[in-house]
């Protein structure tokens, strides 16, 4: 998914002739708008098919077209086999559109059946109409090669359109089905993510995730696509973290590599190579400076140094108690028993001074 940050500047819009239109299965193109139609982004427009015309989504124009196809590697040099805009979609346009789009579920269902009669071994996921109804294109998965020339003599006699085979993999299956991943979201393939990096086991190690198959495999069998999300992070926080191979040396003992926070730029030392033993969690600043200390021949008394006591912040309870609907009432008659003792104690007093004789009078 591409953000046009450059919508609200009206004097690149016309920049770049280029349009990018999105079809189904989030197949884009790139496409020539030669009479300058004014497009934007969410307009339908009938573009040039093979054969024929096709109906798409404009999903981006102006500058950043242009960045997006350097990115996909486009050819600018060949410009003869560039594709053109035709028009803005009309209403019979967009009636054959979706007549056409009608028929791809039945079409999907009745091709299986023939592939299966055929004894070929593969699965056709879903079926694509061109907008003017003249080809189709049929996704399928298979593990290996097939030899489906039979079958395209078949289908095309069936359906009597030109007919495409595109071969897809278990991820972009899993994004056209779509589903819930382990976070709780949708999956990034059925949402947002239109290409599909290859992810290795590299990117678990710089994460220091635990190599099970169960846990780094998404819906579709292979590893998650969002293991490359962090991994530049982790590999630049990595590069201020020191060698795993260095021994700290101290008064007591030595300490090996056991593991390492990354993010939070902490490193965990064992005194035994072979498993955590009297562990030691220190920050990679005093990571360096024993190294340091050790490069000069010294060795510090500890490998951990206690840090001052920081002043402890206010304890905030989570107010369980305070919803007593009586606690107003306490205080009430505490103050009224207050109250009254301090007026009796002052009318006793007051009494006591007036029935007194007065001294001086005497």
């Amino acid at each position: 998914m591409v953000t046009d940050w450059l919508a609200d500047a009206p004097e690149l819009v016309q920049q770049w002739p280029y349009v990018e239109v999105q079809f189904k299965n989030t197949r884009k193109g790139y496409y020539l708008n030669k009479d300058n139609l004014d497009l934007h982004k969410g307009d339908w427009v009938a573009v040039e098919g093979t054969p024929g015309h096709d109906i798409g989504e404009v999903t981006l124009t102006g500058y950043l077209v242009h960045l997006q196809m350097k990115k996909s590697g486009f050819h600018f040099e060949d410009t003869e086999s560039v594709k053109k805009v035709f028009r803005i979609a009309r209403e019979a346009d967009m009636a054959r559109y979706h007549e056409a789009k009608a028929k791809e579920h039945e079409t999907m269902i009745r091709s299986r059946q023939i592939a299966q009669d055929l004894g070929l071994e593969m699965k056709i996921g879903d079926v694509e109409y061109q907008g003017d109804g003249q080809k189709a294109i049929f996704y399928y998965i298979a593990d290996g090669r097939v030899d489906f020339r039979q079958l395209i003599k078949v289908l095309a006699d069936a359906f009597h359109v030109r007919i495409e085979m595109k071969q897809i993999g278990a991820r972009q299956e899993a994004g056209r089905i779509g589903g819930i991943g382990p976070c709780g979201r949708e999956l990034c393939c059925a949402k947002w993510l239109t290409k599909f990096q290859s992810v290795g086991t590299a990117a678990a190690r710089f994460q220091d995730l635990s190599l099970n198959p169960q846990k780094l495999a998404g819906q579709c069998a292979k590893l998650k696509c969002c293991m490359n999300f962090e991994v530049d992070c982790y590999m630049e926080c990595s590069k201020r973290l020191p060698a795993k191979d260095i021994v700290l040396q101290t008064l007591d003992s030595d300490y090996y590599y056991f593991k390492a926070d990354i993010l939070a730029q902490t490193i965990t030392y064992s005194t035994s190579k072979n498993g955590p033993f009297n562990t030691v969690t220190i920050s990679t600043k005093r990571a360096f400076e024993v190294i340091e200390m050790n490069k000069q021949g010294q060795k510090p008394e500890k490998l951990d140094v206690t840090e001052p006591r920081r002043e402890q912040r206010p304890q905030f309870t989570d107010g369980v108690g305070d919803e007593d609907l009586n606690r107003f009432d306490r205080s009430r008659k505490s103050k009224k028993r207050k109250n009254g003792k301090g007026k009796k104690g002052g009318a006793a007093n007051g009494g006591a001074g007036n029935n007194a004789p007065a001294g001086g009078v005497q």
